[in-house]
């Protein structure tokens, strides 16, 4: 656990880059979902998406404790990708980036624009990331996880945020990855004192932090089958898992038809683009709307990342049959 002193520290250096994104209550989405609704917008960032926050602070360090060093390797669905693409280069250190084949074409162009090398490799995450830790190995660059301390330590400037400017809030709603910012919303939270209850979630395809939870250590899963990108996690991370199962209240799983009836709720009530990930979410907190009727409940819009075709099929509502919620009933 990091203490204020640090978390505060860690967000001076980021706010020095980036300013705090907003926290909006939208009348039309709680209006929808029963609640007091504040969302989080981790969409408003320079990368579109919360990461870039840890890799501010990851490369800080890096660049000042070890200043000979040749280069970054990390492997990545997009998000975090950006995130040490725009904090390499303003570090000056050369940056690889390995993406599994078939990942996100607008996240690639997005990385290669910050000056990064892309390497594609693999059918997932899983994969990209085995190939990553070769090539640090071959290469002598200096492998960079998705999970660290200091990732967590600056993602969690968003929930310091967050958590002080809407007080009193009853429920966070946080998706799972990796597990860095539902960590960093844990230690905000121990940090400030406050009794916020929070909730993790994962989609449905892809629930090994939901099966950890419940058995109480880190199971992998054989696959990770769902749209949402930036949750599609089959190998959970031991110390993600162990901070998420004694500080979260519970784990709700979504399906993609839910993902993306929240997609469409985000641009219909807010006008705001929301990934999958970043919509998972507003999925839970409709899926669990008569449990939080008339509470103050935070969402975290973790990032806006996603490609022009697929976000225009998800808003003709294409590639899901489910029911809507209509006019703010269930």
């Amino acid at each position: 656990m990091f203490s204020l002193s640090q978390l505060e520290d860690a967000a001076a250096l980021i706010h020095a880059v980036l300013p705090p994104t907003p926290q909006i209550c939208w009348p039309l989405l709680s209006a929808r979902c029963g609640a007091e609704v504040w969302v989080k917008h981790e969409n408003h960032t320079p990368t579109g998406a919360f990461k870039v926050r840890g890799g501010l602070v990851y490369l800080d360090d890096l660049r000042r404790a070890r200043p000979e060093i040749a280069g970054v390797v990390t492997a990545t669905r997009g998000n975090h990708g950006q995130s040490v693409s725009f904090a390499a280069r303003r570090a000056g250190i050369h940056a690889v980036v390995v993406v599994p084949h078939g990942n996100s074409v607008e996240k690639n162009r997005a990385m290669r624009a910050l000056g990064i090398e892309l390497v594609e490799h693999g059918h997932d995450f899983q994969a990209a990331y085995e190939h990553a830790l070769e090539l640090a190995d071959a290469r002598k660059l200096h492998m960079l996880r998705s999970y660290h301390p200091l990732l967590v330590l600056g993602v969690a400037s968003y929930s310091l945020e967050l958590l002080r400017a809407v007080p009193n809030l009853d429920t966070v709603y946080v998706p799972i990855g990796l597990g860095s910012g539902v960590s960093g919303m844990i230690m905000a939270r121990e940090a400030l004192g406050l009794k916020v209850r929070i909730v993790g979630v994962v989609a449905a395809g892809a629930p090994a932090y939901a099966l950890s939870f419940a058995a109480g250590h880190a199971v992998s899963t054989n696959a990770a089958d769902t749209m949402a990108d930036g949750i599609a996690c089959r190998v959970p991370v031991a110390e993600a898992v162990a901070l998420i199962n004694r500080g979260v209240d519970r784990i709700v799983e979504v399906t993609d038809g839910e993902i993306m009836t929240a997609m469409r709720y985000y641009f219909t009530d807010t006008h705001n683009i929301a990934e999958g990930a970043g919509a998972a979410p507003l999925a839970a907190l409709l899926k669990e709307r008569r449990k939080m009727a008339g509470r103050r409940v935070g969402l975290v819009l973790s990032g806006g990342n996603i490609d022009r075709d697929l976000y225009v099929s998800v808003l003709d509502g294409e590639k899901t049959g489910e029911a809507e919620l209509e006019d703010g009933e269930p």
